[in-house]
């Protein structure tokens, strides 16, 4: 019984971090169906976050390849004055770098629902 107790803690908490960071990721950046993202990309700043050979294999027409793993780095890249759209295979790493960039004064942030794997536009691949 005593320890279960420790386990308990752990599962609430895990828990709690789960539903803050949920709803802390809604309110800084815009989760918008392929319609909206399609409305709107041509006038932002399209980051596609996945890896190089992922970005190669094939990506939304237009985009720029920044991945999650580099983005502390290649954060000058993007214009904070622009609204950027994110996205990347299924929309966890997008939502990571929509939060990285918010705390680095990013404003304007959308990312695709679904990531890459929902999109049905055209592609590029190399």
């Amino acid at each position: 019984m005593n320890s279960l107790i420790p386990l308990l803690i752990i599962i609430v908490a895990v828990a709690i971090y789960t539903v803050f960071t949920y709803f802390y990721q809604k309110k800084i950046v815009k989760t918008v169906s392929e319609e909206e993202f399609r409305a709107g990309y041509r006038k932002a700043q399209l980051i596609d976050v996945r890896e190089p050979n992922e970005f190669d294999a094939g990506h939304i027409l237009g985009s720029r390849n920044i991945p999650m793993s580099q983005i502390r780095m290649r954060m000058k890249e993007i214009r904070p004055d622009m609204p950027v759209y994110l996205y990347c295979q299924s929309g966890m790493r997008s939502g990571r770098a929509a939060q990285f960039l918010y705390r680095k004064g990013y404003k304007d942030l959308t990312q695709l629902q679904g990531g890459f794997k929902k999109w049905t536009g055209k592609v590029k691949a190399k």
